[in-house]
């Protein structure tokens, strides 16, 4: 098998866009679809679904994905080991929040910048509900997630920080605000806006809070990421729930209070994540290893 054209299926099945895997293979558009349509040829199946518009695998595309992008890590693995003493060198994908790409990221790779010169880092950001099944997938190396209630097996977890996860409220007054939210009842919090996760922990664990306190919320917006929720706090559109973390990274923390709500939501670890099998790659291990779990 000619690694080459792995490597431009793979990247086609990435982006699936020719024109954008053709750029970060280096190569014309043509080269690629002469590259597609000779693998098609020699497994004698069609890999990509094309039209003018659009580009989609197919299940068998979906097969050899996963072959390719083993026997690409295989021969990676293969290479450096026959040369061991070389200087690590090589691309990790890592993905993660924005308030984590500037509240830690910095201070957790800076080690691993100096003691790995060769190893260069790819960030893609975005909302951490996603982190995980981007890692299992294989579209990112690794990610910084908060640690599930129940971790998957195939993944490793190594803890980063914890982080408590608050209500917040406008700083300005709100009449549908429950006047002691340390001691509010259910019929208050029936009628209060709330703005959520649209998934992750965090949402698990306000859904959890809400089946408590036997509320049914009225769910004004759900939201991708947390650093919106608190824009729209701010902005007095309702109360949301967010990790301290994210409300002490925010320009716009002013804007917005705690409220001293019991009972108190849990904490949750933030960490990073790999797959198991991924720590064979000296370069993925070498990140791993040379960040200290806090």
């Amino acid at each position: 098998m000619d690694f080459r054209l792995l490597k431009h299926f793979v990247t086609l099945s990435d982006t699936l866009h020719f024109g954008r895997a053709s750029e970060l293979s280096h190569i014309s558009p043509s080269t690629l679809s002469r590259s597609i349509q000779q693998l098609e040829s020699e497994l004698a199946t069609q890999l990509f679904e094309r039209d003018n518009r659009h580009v989609t695998l197919t299940s068998q595309g979906l097969r050899f994905q996963r072959y390719a992008r083993e026997t690409l890590e295989q021969w990676e693995m293969t290479k450096r080991g026959l040369t061991s003493t070389a200087q690590l060198s090589g691309e990790i994908s890592i993905y993660c929040s924005v308030t984590a790409s500037y509240s830690f990221l910095y201070e957790l790779l800076s080690d691993v910048r100096t003691r790995h010169p060769g190893i260069e880092l790819k960030l893609h950001t975005g909302d951490p509900a996603d982190a995980m099944k981007r890692v299992m997938e294989g579209d990112d190396d690794m990610a910084i997630t908060p640690r599930p209630r129940i971790p998957p097996n195939a993944l490793a977890f190594k803890s980063l920080t914890r982080s408590p996860l608050v209500f917040i409220a406008p700083t300005e007054p709100c009449d549908w605000l429950p006047a002691t939210p340390e001691s509010s009842t259910a019929k208050q919090w029936q009628q209060v806006p709330m703005i959520l996760s649209e998934a992750g922990l965090s949402r698990e664990y306000a859904n959890t809070w809400f089946k408590a306190m036997g509320v049914t919320p009225r769910i004004y917006a759900q939201v991708a990421g947390h650093e919106a929720i608190v824009s729209m706090v701010g902005l007095s559109f309702g109360v949301g729930v967010v990790p301290k973390i994210v409300l002490d990274s925010s320009p716009l923390a002013n804007q917005v209070r705690v409220l001293n709500v019991k009972p108190e939501l849990p904490h949750y670890d933030v960490g990073l994540c790999v797959l198991n099998r991924r720590l064979k790659n000296p370069i993925i291990d070498a990140l791993w290893t040379a960040i200290s779990e806090r």
